[in-house]
């Protein structure tokens, strides 16, 4: 089976996704998401089950709006003013693909510039992307810091 054609239409979303929350086009960023999709952040590397323990974030479709609101609204000192970010993705592989769902991993690395400093965040991320039309929507998208068990500075966006 040539999955050439099925990696290369994930990359091309993944990038889309990576341009919206660098432009902080976040509204945009929330359709991407089927309303049951899950957005994660483990401390813990290893780890499978995020139900059952602690994450810098498990979103469910509520949750990241909220975050979202908490980006626009200006309420929140870790997001004013917003921080600027570039993250570039690569190395993508194709973890399994079928008619319900296409999972691909990859390496990002993400420079946050806000208030003079710099900051920069190394992760491997797995999207879980559920075909639709000719494109997808977000299940599930885990984002596992190479630092994740370390001291993080706050993140005032989205990863």
């Amino acid at each position: 089976m040539n999955t050439s054609p099925i990696l290369n239409a994930a990359i091309q979303f993944i990038n889309l996704e990576a341009d919206l929350l660098d432009q902080g086009e976040f509204r945009e960023w929330l359709a991407l998401w089927r309303a049951e999709g899950m957005y994660i952040i483990p401390i813990d590397q290893q780890t499978t089950d995020f139900a059952n323990v602690l994450n810098y974030a498990y979103d469910n479709h509520e949750m990241r709006e909220k975050r979202v609101q908490r980006l626009y609204s200006g309420e929140s000192i870790s997001t004013t003013p917003r921080a600027r970010t570039i993250r570039m993705s690569g190395r993508y592989r194709l973890l399994s693909a079928s008619d319900e769902a296409v999972e691909v991993r990859c390496a990002q690395f993400l420079y946050e510039y806000r208030k003079g400093n710099e900051q920069h965040y190394a992760a491997d991320v797995t999207w879980t992307l559920a075909p639709e039309g000719d494109s997808f929507r977000i299940l599930q998208k885990v984002v596992r810091l190479i630092n994740g068990d370390d001291y993080l500075h706050s993140i005032g966006y989205i990863l």
